[in-house]
């Protein structure tokens, strides 16, 4: 049986679009010409209003430059976002994010991770038998 060889061509990074539409495109798009694009729960969000803190957190974005920190895990990311660093609070800390294109319409709380992967050790003292079990190496 002949090996069969196949060359792997390199994955092309083609630019990002959101449902037909550039980051530049969104960018420049008003509220109004970016809700009927959005997603269903982020359009109700627009629709109903957003809180006053958001609307404090979408202005301090768009009159600073530096890194901005935020306990807003329910923030839309929105595409004038795109390229700016937020330190966003996961309940202990603030996680520096960079905002991708993809992130566009998720929300910040899905960058920031509230939760950590449990890592058991050993059985300690007053353990039963069959816990104290270790198998050699």
């Amino acid at each position: 049986m002949a090996k069969k060889t196949q060359k792997r061509m390199p994955r092309r990074r083609e630019e990002f679009t959101y449902r037909g539409h550039s980051v530049e495109a969104l960018q420049q798009m008003a509220l109004s010409e970016l809700l009927p694009i959005m997603p269903a729960r982020v359009r109700r969000k627009f629709d109903r209003g957003l809180s006053r803190d958001h609307e404090k957190l979408l202005a301090n974005l768009r009159a600073g430059d530096g890194t901005i920190r935020t306990h807003l895990r329910d923030m839309i990311v929105m595409p004038e976002m795109v390229g700016r660093t937020f330190e966003i609070h996961n309940g202990k800390e603030f996680l520096a994010v960079e905002i991708q294109p993809e992130a566009v319409f998720h929300y910040l709380g899905e960058f920031a991770l509230t939760r950590r992967r449990v890592s058991h050790g050993s059985a300690g003292i007053g353990a039963t038998r069959s816990s104290k079990y270790v198998p050699l190496k």
